[in-house]
């Protein structure tokens, strides 16, 4: 496990798919644990409940930053304001693709402003997702430059990108180019 995990800090290429199932079994794997160590330990009555009003109210969730970190300082104050948060569980960094991930019971909002406070860096939420899972991923507006290879930009995200996203123009123009309702259509048939 540690040899996996050293390759997710490194950023050795591994592919969008594998780290997302990683991302998924980690997050399946800690909230088991969680459940089954709440059942073994001896608590205090007030201490458990208290601890399952947080995890009532609060999901366990994985939160997609993108930070950009320069060197090994900003990644360990990224790293800092963000351990010291209650309820989180744990912290991945991936320095190459500038991504903090965190996983726990947290509000993605009170990360980002936990992130943005105490480091005065520009935090945003991840904004791209895996190349499988938009339908149509090279729609204009959703193919970035900037996105990490096997990411395309998130089109839910950005409502003018969506919008582009469903009907790009070369779609449009093929199912008017033969029409007959179309005075510039194509008239040898």
């Amino acid at each position: 496990m540690k040899k996996l995990h050293y390759s997710i800090y490194t950023g050795s290429p591994l592919s969008a798919l594998s780290h997302k199932l990683l991302t998924v079994f980690v997050v399946v794997l800690m909230g088991a644990l969680d459940y089954f160590s709440n059942l073994c330990e001896c608590r205090s009555l007030h201490e458990s409940r208290q601890l399952h009003k947080l995890r009532k109210l609060k999901q366990l969730q994985t939160v997609e930053i993108k930070v950009k970190m320069d060197c090994e300082g900003c990644e360990r104050q990224v790293r800092k304001s963000v351990e010291g948060m209650k309820g989180v569980t744990q912290v991945v960094l991936e320095p190459k693709l500038n991504k903090l991930t965190v996983v726990g019971y947290v509000e993605p909002k009170k990360v980002l402003h936990r992130v943005k406070h105490r480091t005065g860096k520009r935090p945003v939420m991840w904004p791209y997702v895996p190349y499988d899972e938009i339908p149509h991923p090279y729609a204009p507006g959703v193919y970035d430059r900037k996105a990490p290879p096997g990411y395309v930009r998130n089109p839910s995200q950005d409502p003018q990108v969506s919008n582009l996203a469903r009907a790009s123009s070369t779609e449009v123009k093929y199912t008017t180019a033969f029409s007959d309702d179309n005075p510039n259509a194509c008239i040898i048939m």
